[in-house]
């Protein structure tokens, strides 16, 4: 407070001793000349003071209409000061301004060296600004399409449905029609109310790296086939062979025939899976009668039971459209894993039903459960929450992760409710355009 009196004082002062100065000049004409003489001496001095502040004004006016550190002008009394604080206030500010521009200069640099495209856009989707890894992911060029809308650039119909979509929460995976040779993996982040940055990523050589491991997964799983159903053919002979072998000699097979379908097991569920993940092939689209479907699932379940569960369901009346393989195996798999993780007098259910604008397949079991922390993994390859039991009750370890791409190809999701010792909730969801409406008959029936 005080320091901000005494700066004011540092500029009234002069004026103020002026003042004083022509108040003591008029008063001495005065007692030598008369009142008369005191007055136009007062009069004059005044006048000069005003033309002088006229003069003052007219150049601060003038400069700032071309502002300058090196042209402003100098003062003389209290301008002296006021202009001595704009000078400072002008190299200041243009000191700041030039940090600024080099900050923003060693920004755009360093965007720049990064490996990933970086476009920068507002509400419209307009181009603000793009790094040169941007322009060759893109096709655009920053100096030409500042300003104009990177949807009419840009026209692949995925890149498009992406960015006019409100939810960003996985990133595109796309070639662009202008390079196919590469894959682009782009993802929009909102920094600002207004603004946006997209990043794009060359993601080329991780999708051939990708598409040599499911080769040689495939590969290798198909050249295990034929042995492994030799060996499984000869081990059930030998087992059926009279007359009956010895008893240790029979279980000793038996363990070898039981690891012999497991394997087969696991060499099945690889080759689907390699199936499911090869873009070439193309996704079936047939008529399915749900309710059908789930009472297959049911019989299923109460095989695989043998009479150790309560086993429940319903289906509401309805028909969608996709691959009746893909979606029984993917349904029979959430099926078979209720059995597996739930003890013996444990109550399953099976439930097809209209949700969130679109259709849901629970099931739903009073099993162990899953903790909090492994959910996020469960349709990992081979994740397992508890190998040990994983082990016991015969599973692959790939079955939520065949569910995950089946759903995936039909633009579906996998909803998982669970915690230790409450049982577990999986929903498989469908969106509404896969969805065909039962006939009102049926549904009354119903």
């Amino acid at each position: 407070m005080f320091q901000q009196f005494r700066r004011r004082m540092q500029v009234i002062l002069p004026a103020l001793v002026r003042l004083v100065v022509v108040a003591a000049l008029a008063m001495a004409a005065a007692a030598a000349f008369g009142i008369e003489a005191g007055l136009w001496v007062a009069l004059l001095v005044v006048g000069l003071f005003f033309a002088l502040h006229l003069h003052y004004l007219s150049l601060l006016g003038a400069w700032l209409e071309q502002p300058s550190l090196a042209t402003i002008p100098e003062g003389w009394g209290s301008w002296a000061e006021v202009l001595n604080r704009l000078y400072k206030a002008r190299r200041a500010s243009e000191s700041d301004a030039r940090r600024l521009e080099e900050s923003e200069a060693r920004f755009r640099r360093m965007i720049s060296a990064l490996p990933e495209g970086i476009v920068l856009v507002d509400a419209a989707l307009q181009i603000e600004w793009c790094n040169p890894v941007a322009e060759q992911h893109l096709g655009i060029r920053l100096q030409a399409d500042q300003g104009l809308r990177i949807t009419n650039l840009v026209r692949d119909p995925p890149f498009i449905a992406y960015l006019t979509s409100t939810s960003f929460d996985e990133p595109l995976r796309f070639r662009p029609l202008s390079n196919p040779s590469m894959a682009l993996s782009v993802c929009v982040i909102e920094y600002e109310p207004a603004r946006s940055i997209i990043m794009s990523r060359d993601v080329t050589q991780a999708e051939r790296l990708d598409a040599m491991r499911r080769d040689f997964v495939a590969n290798v799983s198909h050249e295990l086939r034929t042995p492994l159903t030799v060996v499984s053919g000869f081990l059930e002979t030998l087992l059926d062979a009279q007359p009956p072998l010895e008893p240790l000699r029979h279980r000793h097979l038996g363990l070898m025939h039981e690891q012999a379908i497991r394997m087969n097991r696991l060499v099945e569920d690889l080759l689907m899976l390699s199936r499911l993940e090869a873009e070439e092939t193309p996704l079936i689209d047939e008529d399915i009668d749900v309710p059908w479907l789930v009472a297959e699932l049911e019989a299923e379940a109460r095989a695989l039971s043998g009479g150790r569960h309560e086993i429940a369901a319903s289906a509401e009346p309805m028909r969608i459209r996709g691959s009746r393989d893909e979606l029984r195996s993917a349904f029979g798999n959430l099926v078979s894993n209720a059995i597996r993780y739930t003890p013996s007098g444990g109550r399953i259910a099976l439930a097809w039903r209209e949700q969130d604008e679109g259709a849901v397949f629970e099931v739903r079991d009073s099993g162990i459960g899953i903790a909090q922390e492994h959910l996020p993994r469960l349709t990992e390859r081979f994740y397992r929450v508890d190998r040990s039991r994983s082990r016991e009750t015969g599973g692959t370890g790939l079955g939520l992760a065949i569910v995950k791409h089946v759903l995936v190809r039909h633009q579906g999701r996998l909803l998982v409710d669970s915690a230790p010792g409450q049982g577990s909730t999986f929903r498989a969801w469908l969106p509404a355009a896969r969805l065909q409406s039962a006939p009102a008959a049926l549904k009354q029936a119903a």
